[in-house]
């Protein structure tokens, strides 16, 4: 198909785009097409069946017709189909249709194994992880809860929070839990709730039902979502044997509404108790405590005398003992400086004068004073002084002194 040519001097009548999109929509033949189907009309005496066909990841959807004769029973919305159809653009009222010439209902057991392929997929890319997991608040400022209208699970959610915990706080966003509308509205639900910074937890209930009614719960643009909230969010999809997808991506997973309740908020009454029994054990703590240090106090005088008494005694004892070894250290240091001493003494005694006149020797000088070594030193006469041990005395030469 060749492009068009056109300016604001020459515009292209409506008609010749209308003609244009048919014919290239008319191109594209019979492609396979997977849905849900949102609605089935048949119409009296018509041959035709008409269709709403949706995508069930976003909120798309486009009219099928098929003749009477491809479809052996009508469908029931909500059944995902798999149709053989051809694209028609009605170019007088500008619409798209499909017109179908095969359609098949997937089966419970297909979309199982549907089911269980994405969850390996999401397995694969850590969706799952238990690192990826948060703690849920302790007391959250608001809960937010999606859930049916005036559903039992709302009812349980929110009766059982408010019996644990009055006056909690909510922001409950009704959707569609069920059918062709469920995911497209739970993911806005999700998406506006987690936008919201004082909601510090996100409570995602329903009361239980079949497997194709739990099918939105597995659908990987909700589970995508789920894996991208900043808010922890609990999966409270009261199921019995099955387990939705979101089970394995939310932070936590509680097996009813009322168990998720449960979660969400403490107990005020069982808090109060741990309180009082907290209060109670630390009181009897201290006051063991204080009676410890009170006979510890009490005992006190006691044993600092005793500690006293026995640095006394003790310093006593040092005290004596290093006067007993100070006395006997100067006895000793004493006794050496004696016989040194009287060594000395005996030494000078043994060499002094006095003692070899003490012996008998004595010393004999002339008048002037000087000492006789020798007889030619004394004539005849001379009056000589003579010193023994015990005094002097004066004393005549003889005549022949020098001859003796």
């Amino acid at each position: 198909m060749s492009r068009l040519e056109s300016s604001p001097e020459a515009p292209l009548p409506l008609r010749r785009i209308s003609q244009a999109v048919a014919e290239w929509i008319g191109r594209l033949g019979e492609v396979w097409i997977e849905g849900q189907v949102a609605q089935f009309t048949r119409r009296p005496g018509v041959n035709t069946y008409f269709l709403t066909l949706r995508d069930a990841d976003a909120n798309i959807s486009m009219a099928v017709t098929c003749h009477r004769s491809v479809l052996v029973e009508p469908l029931a919305e909500g059944a995902r189909v798999v149709l053989r159809a051809r694209p028609d653009f009605y170019a007088e009222r500008g619409t798209l249709s499909l017109r179908a010439t095969e359609i098949r209902q997937v089966g419970l057991g297909e979309l199982l194994a549907r089911i269980a392929r994405l969850r390996q997929l999401l397995a694969a890319e850590g969706l799952f992880a238990a690192e990826r997991k948060r703690r849920l608040p302790f007391l959250p400022r608001r809960i937010g809860l999606i859930t049916g209208r005036a559903s039992a699970a709302e009812r349980d959610v929110v009766e059982n929070v408010r019996r644990r915990l009055p006056g909690a706080m909510f922001v409950i966003e009704n959707t569609a839990t069920q059918g062709t509308n469920a995911v497209t509205e739970i993911v806005a639900a999700l998406k506006r709730l987690d936008g919201q910074p004082e909601v510090d937890v996100i409570v995602i209930a329903r009361g239980g039902g079949s497997v194709e009614d739990l099918l939105p719960f597995s659908n990987e643009a909700l589970i995508r979502t789920v894996a991208a909230c900043r808010t922890p969010v609990v999966s409270a999809i009261g199921h019995d044997v099955d387990q939705p997808l979101l089970d394995l991506v939310a932070d936590v997973a509680a097996s009813t509404p009322t168990d998720a309740a449960k979660l969400v908020v403490p107990d005020l009454s069982e808090e109060s108790m741990r309180l009082a029994d907290a209060r109670r054990r630390l009181r009897a703590t201290i006051h063991r405590r204080l009676d410890t240090e009170a006979q510890l106090m009490a005992g006190l005088p006691q044993r600092l005398r005793r500690c006293v008494q026995t640095l006394i005694a003790d310093g006593e004892s040092a005290t004596a003992r290093g006067r007993t070894l100070l006395r006997t250290r100067l006895d000793s240091l004493l006794h050496l400086a004696e016989l040194e001493n009287a060594q000395l003494l005996a030494r000078v005694i043994s060499l002094s004068p006095q003692a070899v006149l003490d012996r008998g020797y004595a010393v004999v000088a002339n008048g002037d004073g000087e000492l006789i070594r020798a007889a030619d030193q004394v004539s005849a006469d001379d009056e000589l002084l003579v010193r023994v041990g015990r005094g002097q005395f004066g004393v005549r030469a003889l005549g022949d002194v020098a001859t003796r």
